[in-house]
């Protein structure tokens, strides 16, 4: 579980340990405290005398462009510091010699932090500090000699973020996030996460935001926003198509070019041309038989001159080897020189190895002084614009309480209620105690582990949430869950302290209650409360059984609890406390209603106790599909690729079909749809407009949205486009716009207005290079979930239009083909 002892543990792999804590490879002055440098006067101007020569340099002179400051400055640089810029700096706090954390003092500038890039103090540059992470920012809270702490914000994880569909929300998010990182001295959030959820077993699915592109893209762009409105940096990741866990660093991914547009990078694309993260983050797999950190055509004629990307593109961390095998032999080096040249500027953490051929290259041309200075360009334009480089002077006083009522708000906006029989919920009544079942309702989980876990001072946990919000909690549960989730607890902590860095969190079994108890309970209980949970982090995946489908304890709990509760005409509820899909369908018609609050943050038993006291009404819908079974899934017959041990290829043959576009196309039944979340209000959608009959460039559609009910509520508008098919298979329907309302007063309405441009309505073409809008008519729907449609309507596009024209890439490196409809 997330919170206390367990977490200071819970690594899921060596890599994500050292992620999160550092290794360190040699000396590293730039993570000390430097002292002011000298002012030089000029004309009236003040500068700072950087390398200390009592004169004003062109890179020290911001009157100057960037550009000519960076060129003065690279002029400068030998070429060992032109090396030295071009890997990072380690990390602090590891011993590779015991491959175990150090216990002295982490003398990072911020301990806990991730990395940074190398400073050169002869011309008075500054590293630039990197943390993770997708939740919060994750640096070290206690420090060694220091009486003050650091905690950080945990904020939900990105399913729950997502599950707001609401961008001005996660813009505020960001806003907190990136309030965190600067005052804390980081200069570079290592996140969003935005991988899609190409099979619900990935391991970080609960980092990442939807099985759509779009949600992933637009849900990102809001979120970098909202950081870098702080004036420090995103790392959008992994790019791209790191889509599982297994042998992450040796899977090679066959995926088509028309997926990887269409699907995988769709989400990339739309966060850089909405947002410009400050840097993007390469993934560690293969794609089509090359990392993805040595691929020119991903990092550069994609990314650089197709998108327009400006910032910088760094290695996930040891991107490039297969394996720590590879880390450790020293006769092993990635290929830095193709990364290098493929467009991956910074490579991290960073390895003597690495520097020393770099250097090496360099020097016998096979780098050339171009290359290279590219690669430094965009390292220098990245420190010249980080708080380090202005000598911010950082608080260490970041707004913590302000933060928790964001996370509070956000984390109650993403709870999905998935069923509500009879209206169950809102539950207000306090005349009687809850029966609160569920070893998770004691041991809220708030995140995930690995990278994408925060240090937070604090997490309220159901139970915790439900008292804060009046309710009682009967006093016999309590007393024999809390005794018995401690103990199990304790076992678990020590299974992961045995089994070290490359332990997987596992779930606490559930506590045996005998049916006496639980009949005596719906006597004196008013209700039943169920919590289900899940955790997970990077390194390893989840499985089918005991994981995505629910243990044998757990069907015995639902199965006990709803018995003797249904017999005395009382309610039962069951609150999934998870960060990824599980199984609902076998179990849900047992429960009277069902609430996802997924992993909802720090304040997340105050969220859930918002909505389901009424205080907030529920407004999140699912950014993924539930399906009846795994095996439904349209992944599940290529997961985990092969060798399903060690997967060392991987082919995605479901091809544009992920998610909803497999499930609706081809007419598979969910348990619950992409798309779906229920209300304690009614909505009434009417009024569809369209600007036009026909398409040029651009389309309005307007649709009212009308609170029908008694109470104020939000609702999400979602326009599902259909294309005609002629000259390339399509799904049914494809999402291409959503809007959320603002809070709506009953009998209230509000006008949603979104907007369709050209490439909305095209498709890529492969064996034309270009996403092209085919000729023909085009059906518009509205509706409140991908199966739920509301209103239609048609326009036409008179003829053939090319979008958008693009350069050959991603060849594939062994034949198959895409499923088909």
């Amino acid at each position: 579980m997330k919170n206390n002892s367990i977490s200071k543990i819970a690594k899921t792999s060596l890599l994500s340990a050292l992620v999160i804590s550092g290794i360190s490879w040699a000396k590293n002055p730039e993570i000390k405290e430097t002292t002011p440098n000298p002012i030089i006067t000029v004309n009236g101007f003040t500068f700072s005398d950087l390398n200390k020569n009592g004169k004003l340099d062109r890179y020290e002179d911001y009157r100057l462009s960037s550009q000519d400051r960076i060129q003065d400055l690279i002029n400068q640089m030998t070429d060992d510091e032109k090396a030295s810029m071009l890997i990072g700096i380690g990390m602090p706090g590891f011993d590779w010699a015991k491959m175990q954390f150090t216990t002295g003092k982490d003398t990072a500038k911020v301990p806990g932090s991730a990395g940074g890039t190398t400073a050169i103090s002869r011309l008075g540059i500054p590293s630039v500090i990197v943390s993770d992470g997708p939740a919060g920012l994750r640096i070290k809270s206690i420090r060694e000699e220091d009486p003050n702490t650091y905690y950080a914000t945990a904020f939900p994880v990105g399913t729950a973020l997502a599950s707001t569909w609401n961008v001005a929300l996660i813009n505020t998010v960001g806003k907190a996030m990136g309030n965190e990182v600067k005052e804390y001295g980081v200069d570079v959030l290592l996140g969003p996460g935005m991988n899609i959820h190409r099979n619900p077993l990935c391991g970080r699915n609960f980092e990442y935001y939807s099985e759509d592109p779009l949600i992933a893209g637009k849900i990102a762009a809001a979120m970098v926003n909202g950081i870098q409105s702080n004036g420090v940096g995103t790392s959008i990741k992994h790019f791209a198509a790191n889509n599982q866990e297994r042998n992450r660093m040796g899977v090679n991914a066959h995926v088509s070019e028309r997926a990887l547009r269409e699907i995988y990078l769709r989400g990339f694309e739309i966060t850089v041309k909405e947002a410009q993260p400050w840097t993007v983050m390469s993934s560690y797999n293969l794609l089509n038989g090359t990392y993805t950190s040595a691929r020119k055509d991903l990092l550069t004629t994609v990314l650089r001159d197709e998108w327009g990307f400006k910032g910088l593109v760094m290695t996930d961390w040891f991107g490039g080897y297969n394996g720590f095998g590879a880390i450790m032999n020293k006769d092993v080096v990635s290929d830095v020189a193709k990364q290098l040249t493929a467009g991956n500027d910074l490579l991290m953490p960073g390895l003597p190895s690495q520097q020393k051929v770099i250097a090496a290259d360099i020097k016998s041309g096979k780098l050339s002084k171009e290359a290279i200075n590219i690669n430094l360009r965009r390292v220098l334009e990245l420190v010249m614009r980080s708080p380090a480089m202005s000598n911010y002077k950082y608080s260490n006083k970041p707004n913590l309480k302000e933060n928790a009522e964001v996370t509070r708000q956000a984390a109650a906006e993403g709870v999905v209620l998935l069923k509500n029989n009879n209206n169950v919920l809102p539950f207000t009544s306090k005349s009687a105690p809850l029966a609160v079942f569920g070893v998770t309702s004691y041991d809220f989980i708030s995140g995930g582990t690995g990278s994408g876990d925060v240090n937070e001072a604090y997490s309220v946990s159901l139970i915790d949430g439900l008292t804060n919000s009046g309710f009682s909690i009967d006093k016999e549960l309590e007393g024999l869950y809390k005794p018995y989730t401690a103990t199990q607890k304790e076992i678990e902590t020590k299974r992961r302290e045995k089994e070290g860095l490359l332990a997987t969190p596992k779930r606490l079994p559930e506590l045996e209650l005998n049916s006496e108890i639980v009949k005596n309970k719906a006597n004196t209980s008013e209700l039943a409360l169920i919590t289900i949970g899940r955790n997970a982090g990077e390194g390893d995946d989840r499985k089918v059984d005991e994981d995505f489908n629910l243990a044998q304890d757990e069907i015995n709990l639902i199965n006990k609890v709803s018995t003797a509760f249904h017999a005395q005409g009382k309610k039962v509820v069951v609150v999934l406390n998870i960060g990824g899909v599980i199984e609902t369908a076998s179990w849900k018609d047992k429960v009277d209603a069902i609430l996802l609050p997924w992993q909802p943050g720090q304040e997340g038993g105050n969220s859930v106790a918002d909505v389901f006291s009424g205080k907030v009404t529920p407004s999140g819908k699912l950014t993924m599909t539930f399906p009846i079974k795994y095996e439904d899934t349209p992944s599940a017959k290529n997961w985990i690729g092969t060798p399903a041990e060690n997967p060392t290829s991987v082919t995605y043959e479901e091809g544009i079909y992920v998610g909803y576009r497999y499930f609706n196309t081809f007419q598979v039944k969910p348990s619950y749809e992409f798309g779906y979340g229920l209300s304690y209000t009614t909505f009434d959608i009417s009024n569809l407009k369209l600007s036009s009959s026909t398409f040029s460039d651009k389309m309005n559609v307007t649709v009212t949205v009308k609170n029908t009910g008694k109470i104020a509520g939000k609702e999400v508008v979602e326009l599902y486009l259909s294309a005609p098919a002629k000259t390339i298979d399509k799904p049914t329907e494809e999402l291409k716009a959503f809007g959320k309302t603002n809070l709506l007063q009953a009998g209230e309405s509000q006008t949603i207005v979104l907007t369709l441009n050209s490439k909305d309505l095209a498709s890529f073409i492969p064996n034309k290079n270009a996403w092209i809008a085919e000729a023909g008519s085009y059906k518009v729907s509205i509706g409140t979930s991908s199966l739920n449609i509301k209103q239609t309507a048609n326009f036409t596009l008179a003829k053939e239009k090319i979008v958008e024209k693009t350069n050959a890439a991603f060849a594939p490196d062994t034949k198959f083909a895409d499923l088909k409809h």
